[in-house]
C-alpha cells in the first residue's frame, strides 16, 4: 500500500536546498521489506531508479523509521545532495539519535548510490575512486553451538571446495562475561582449527564483547601462540577502555567497531587507537558516505578497515565495493559461510547470484551501480510502502 508519507507532511520536505540541488530531484522513496531484510528504491523526477538496503534483522522497523524520519528530509532534493541530507537528517532528528535512525538512512544512501552508478554507467567503486576487481575473502563462521572438531571439518570443506586460505571462528559467548559457550570450548577450538588447516592459511577469531581485558588477554596469548593474526570485539564493545588495554597487550590486531553508529565514537576510537583494525558496518553506520570518512579516519591514522558484514544481503556487495576504493583497506572481506541453510531468508534475493568466490576471491563487477538486480518474487512476497513527493 501507499502510506500519506509525503511532501504535504508537516515536515517541509526539501528544506535546506542549496546549489548541490541543481540535479534530477528525489521523487519517490519506496522500501520492500520482510522482519529481517528491507530494500529501498528511490526514483528521481526522470523515471530513473536506484537501489539499496536498510541494515538487516528488524528490517520492518527500520522501514517505518525511513518513512518517517528520512523521506521527509530527501524528498524534493536533488540526487547530488545525498551528502548533504545525510549529514542534516542527525541534526533535524537530534531527539532521536541511535543506532535505528542510521540504519535506515542507509537505505536511502545506498540506492543513491546506485542511482549515481546507473545514471554514469560506472560501478560504485569507481564513483568512490576505485575500481572493479577481486577481493581475497575470508570465511566467517557465525556458529558457537558447533564443537571444534565439527568446525574443523567444516572449514577444510569450504577450504577445499573454494579455495578460502582466510577463516574466521567465535570464541567465548556472544556479550558472555567471561563465560564460555561451554566450559573449555575456547581453549579446545584455537589450537584444534590450526591443527586441521595447518600453518598455510591466515586465523581470526571473534570475541563478539565476551571477556573481560583479563580473560580477553588470557585468550590473546593463547591466540599468539598459534599463530592467529585478527581478535574482533574481545571486549564490550561500548567500553572502549577496555578494548585498548587488550591492544596495548597483545601483538596480534585487536579490532572492533561493527556496533558504532556515532561519528564521534569513531573519533575517540581511532584517537585513542583502541584498535589496530576499524570495522563499521555499513548499514549500522548509516550508508557509503559516513562510512568512506569513517575509513579515512582510520587511514589517516595507519589503521585498516575490514568492515564487518555477516550476511549475504546487500551488505556485503556494498563492503566489496568500499573496500575496492578505501586508502588502506584491511586484508580479506568478510564473507558469511554459513550459507543458506543457516540463514534461509538469503535463499533466492538477486536474480544473478553477485558472490560467486572463486580461488577464495570475490569480484566486483563492472556492470553499472552495484550491479545487482533484486528478485522479482521476493518483491511480490514483501511488505510494500512508497513515500512520494506530490506537488
Amino acid at each position: 500500500m501507499t502510506t500519506p508519507y509525503s511532501a504535504s507532511g508537516a515536515v517541509p520536505v526539501g528544506a535546506g536546498r542549496g546549489k548541490e540541488d541543481s540535479g534530477p530531484r528525489i521523487r519517490r522513496i519506496e522500501t520492500f521489506c520482510s522482519p529481517l531484510v528491507g530494500f529501498v528504491r528511490v526514483t528521481s523526477e526522470d523515471g530513473r531508479q536506484g537501489w539499496g538496503q536498510v541494515s538487516t534483522y528488524n528490517s520492518d522497523l527500520t522501514c517505518e523509521i525511513l518513512h518517517r524520519q528520512v523521506a521527509p528530509w530527501a524528498l524534493g532534493r536533488g540526487m547530488d545532495a545525498m551528502e548533504a541530507v545525510i549529514a542534516e537528517i542527525p541534526l533535524r532528528e537530534h531527539k532521536y539519535p541511535g543506532t535505528y535512525l542510521r540504519r535506515a538512512m542507509a537505505g536511502l544512501d545506498t540506492a543513491v548510490w546506485d542511482w549515481r552508478g546507473r545514471v554514469a554507467e560506472k560501478p560504485v567503486a569507481e564513483l568512490l575512486g576505485g575500481s572493479s576487481g577481486p577481493i581475497r575473502a575470508y570465511a566467517s563462521s557465525m556458529r558457537r553451538d558447533i564443537t571444534p572438531k565439527d568446525e574443523a571439518e567444516r572449514l577444510k570443506a569450504l577450504r577445499d571446495d573454494f579455495g578460502f586460505d582466510a577463516f574466521k571462528v567465535r570464541v567465548g559467548a556472544e556479550c558472555g562475561e567471561d563465560r564460555d559457550e561451554w566450559p573449555g570450548r575456547t581453549e579446545a577450538i584455537i589450537p584444534q582449527i590450526r591443527t586441521a588447516l595447518g600453518e598455510g592459511v591466515a586465523l581470526l577469531v571473534d570475541g563478539n564483547s565476551g571477556f573481560s581485558p583479563i580473560r580477553a588477554i588470557e585468550v590473546g596469548q593463547l591466540l599468539q601462540d598459534h599463530g592467529y593474526e585478527h581478535f574482533e570485539e574481545p571486549c564490550p564493545y561500548w567500553i572502549l577502555e577496555q578494548t585498548a588495554e587488550v591492544t596495548r597487550a597483545l601483538d596480534l590486531d585487536v579490532a572492533g567497531g561493527e556496533q558504532d553508529w556515532d561519528l564521534q565514537t569513531w573519533h575517540r576510537m581511532i584517537e585513542m587507537r583502541a584498535v589496530d583494525i576499524i570495522q563499521p558496518d555499513i548499514l549500522y553506520l548509516g550508508g557509503m558516505t559516513r562510512s568512506m570518512e569513517v575509513a579515512r579516519l582510520g587511514a589517516a591514522a595507519g589503521l585498516p578497515c575490514t568492515p564487518h558484514c555477516a550476511n549475504l544481503s546487500m551488505v556485503t556487495l556494498f563492503t566489496m565495493h568500499l573496500m575496492r576504493a578505501v586508502d588502506l583497506p584491511g586484508r580479506y572481506l568478510e564473507f558469511s559461510s554459513e550459507g543458506e541453510d543457516y540463514y534461509p531468508w538469503q535463499r533466492d534475493l538477486f536474480v544473478t547470484d553477485p558472490f560467486v568466490i572463486c580461488d577464495g576471491q570475490v569480484t566486483v563487477s563492472e556492470v553499472p551501480g552495484w550491479g545487482v538486480e533484486i528478485n522479482p518474487e521476493w518483491l511480490a512476497t514483501s511488505k510494500y510502502t512508497c513515500s512520494e513527493d506530490t506537488p
